[in-house]
């Protein structure tokens, strides 16, 4: 059984600094492409980065670049989402998603996502 769960969210200043995990279960995340969403409140959901299974290669969605990185440790099979300098425009539930799809990644569009965690929340405010 496939299994996503995020944890790692909570409140943080602005600028602050804050790492997201996701724990994968029943599948392996150097065997997917996995990734990062977010959904603010009254806004739809958005791809925030991702890892290509075909290639490793990693994208970003450009308000996040430079102060966002992802990342997997394959031994323990989770997905990590380091945040820093965040900013209150960054407050949204937190996604993490995987797809056996080699040459989707997870992050523009949905469609090829097959598993999704249930979130976990981001506020950032003073």
């Amino acid at each position: 059984q496939v299994q996503l769960v995020e944890s790692g969210g909570g409140l943080v200043q602005p600028g602050g600094s804050l790492r997201l995990s996701c724990a994968a279960s029943g599948f392996t995340l150097d065997g997917a492409g996995v990734g990062w969403y977010r959904q603010a409140p009254g806004k739809e959901r958005e791809g925030v980065a991702c890892i290509k299974r075909s290639d490793s290669l990693t994208d970003y969605l450009n308000s996040v670049k430079g102060r966002f990185t992802i990342s997997r440790d394959v031994t323990k099979n989770v997905l990590y989402l380091q945040m820093t300098n965040v900013k209150p425009e960054d407050t949204a539930v937190y996604y993490c998603a995987a797809t056996s799809n080699s040459n989707f990644c997870p992050r523009v569009g949905d469609q090829w996502v097959e598993y999704w965690g249930k979130g976990t929340l981001v506020t950032v405010s003073s």
